[in-house]
């Protein structure tokens, strides 16, 4: 990862943060002058880092030499980051070696397919490090579309939830555009794993041409993981169905599971149990 990656994610992260969100006494008062961007001032990021301020700037404008384990652990506590994003600071400041397989290359893990399989009535699928659908159950078949029927390159979820949005999507534009952001998360976070990926930078170049929600997302250096999004979904034979797309890691790999459940007790609930 380039220098610029990783002042472009200070930068962004500085901008999130609000004079409010720091502890009294915590980083000295913003003093007179107004404020004319968002965010905390790097002055002020700098202070709660306890590191000077010329540095500070030199990070922000990729002319820094990159920081060491400590300044990286000092930033990430001034700049209030997550777990995910005090990882994806640590890899983007190359203290974190990049893995050298290709994202998608690595075997699935053979419980996998038995944990589909037992997720009776529960629509589920796997997506590797690329987000491409690479199993799942009888479930999934019923409520989303025949996985089987597609192309492999087009078993990603972007693309099926682009190819199917007339039909099979019935909700807001604000339910998409979360899936997007979710995606866009996951896929930033990976991006610095395999920086070698052709495939995986394609893909990346791809959603962020045609979907505005990934762009800005990708842009702004979303890390976080957002394990939840809720779609209304229109099924052919069961009608609307609300549901919730959950997404859970499987340890020791880069794969994941994404399952669809409803409210106990609704109607969506209920047509979910009768695939």
């Amino acid at each position: 990862m380039s220098s610029q990656e990783l002042a472009d994610f200070l930068r962004r992260r500085r901008e999130d943060l609000r004079p409010e969100d720091v502890p009294a006494g915590a980083a000295p008062p913003p003093g007179r002058r107004a404020r004319r961007t968002p965010g905390l001032r790097r002055e002020e990021v700098a202070a709660l880092a306890r590191v000077s301020v010329s540095y500070y700037e030199r990070l922000e404008r990729a002319r820094a030499p990159r920081p060491s384990p400590q300044v990286l652990s000092a930033l990430a506590t001034a700049l209030r980051l997550t777990g995910a994003e005090r990882d994806h600071l640590a890899r983007l400041a190359g203290q974190v070696l990049p893995a050298e397989t290709d994202a998608a290359r690595r075997r699935v893990p053979e419980e996998a397919q038995r944990l589909l399989d037992g997720l009776d009535g529960v629509p589920a699928y796997v997506v590797n490090a690329r987000q491409d659908i690479v199993a799942w159950n009888a479930a999934a078949t019923a409520l989303l579309t025949d996985f089987s029927g597609l192309a492999p390159e087009e078993r990603n979820v972007l693309r099926v939830a682009a190819r199917f949005r007339d039909t099979l999507c019935a909700g807001t534009s604000g339910a998409e555009s979360a899936f997007s952001r979710q995606v866009a998360a996951e896929l930033r976070a990976v991006s610095v794993r395999y920086p070698a990926d052709r495939h995986l930078a394609g893909l990346i170049d791809e959603f962020a041409t045609r979907d505005p929600d990934f762009a800005r997302s990708w842009l702004h250096h979303a890390v976080r993981p957002v394990p939840g999004v809720r779609k209304t979904l229109r099924h052919p034979a069961l009608g609307e169905l609300e549901v919730d797309r959950y997404t859970l890691g499987l340890p020791g790999s880069d794969f994941s599971l994404a399952m669809y459940t409803a409210e106990a007790g609704s109607p969506s609930a209920a047509a979910l149990r009768s695939l």
